[in-house]
């Protein structure tokens, strides 16, 4: 199925036809082992938001490759700044998609994971209340829970001051949850990559130059430098390049 503006492939292989959702689902294909996928939109000069969100800098065609990953994930991560700031909602998929997952052994939905220092989180949230299945929240031991937080979410300390991110991803695997898609924000992006999890970028660069002022997709501390292969390059007729990037 061919929904919208027309994904082709430049590269590898190039070809003109429009690539359906089953030949994208291959290019997006989940690994045959633990791996942590991140994925972001920027602009042409790097920006990571238009007038402070992301939903500027997206289009259809990235909406609809942000929708299968979330489809062929098992864990989709998330900042609890950005949880808050973009204003997430319940993680739901269409029922074509919850089909494809039960078809091929898997939930029917993939399970939200918030992760938060501070547990500065609203357990009212949409993203909490309405959850499908019953979100993890990834804290730290001296963190303290707000009311009702605990009766909408696992609230799973790794670490004793701070967030232990490479002891979080451990607990999902633990847990089954061994296909990870981030989405951010850019602190999480940095902390992930300073601790070498990152296995995986997926970069959508929209056509538009966001001007000084939006950071970049990722920051934080420095951290080492990590190399990447390119794994494959799509792009469609409104100007909107997808890059697939993982390690070699």
């Amino acid at each position: 199925m061919t929904v919208g503006i027309p994904i082709s492939r430049l590269w590898p292989d190039p070809a003109a036809e429009p690539l359906d959702d089953a030949a994208l689902t291959a290019l997006y294909r989940r690994a045959d082992h633990p791996h942590l996928r991140v994925n972001f939109v920027a602009s042409v000069d790097g920006a990571v938001t238009v007038d402070g969100y992301s939903a500027g800098l997206s289009g259809e065609p990235d909406k609809r490759v942000f929708g299968l990953l979330r489809m062929l994930c098992d864990a989709l991560v998330v900042a609890a700044g950005t949880l808050r700031h973009e204003g997430y909602q319940a993680v739901r998929l269409s029922p074509r998609r919850r089909a494809w997952r039960r078809e091929h052994g898997l939930a029917e939905y993939p399970t939200l994971v918030v992760v938060s220092g501070s547990l500065d989180l609203d357990p009212g949230q949409a993203a909490f209340a309405d959850a499908p299945v019953r979100p993890v929240v990834l804290t730290h031991a001296r963190a303290t829970a707000p009311p009702g937080l605990v009766d909408v979410a696992d609230v799973v300390p790794v670490g004793d001051d701070r967030v232990d991110l490479a002891a979080g991803l451990a607990e999902l695997r633990r847990r089954g949850l061994g296909q990870v898609l981030c989405e951010g924000g850019p602190q999480l992006f940095g902390a992930l990559t300073g601790t070498d999890l990152v296995d995986e970028v997926c970069l959508t660069v929209a056509p538009l130059l966001a001007g000084p002022g939006p950071g970049r997709i990722t920051a934080g501390a420095a951290a080492a430098v990590r190399h990447l292969s390119l794994r494959h390059v799509l792009a469609t007729t409104d100007g909107v390049l997808m890059l697939r990037y993982a390690r070699a």
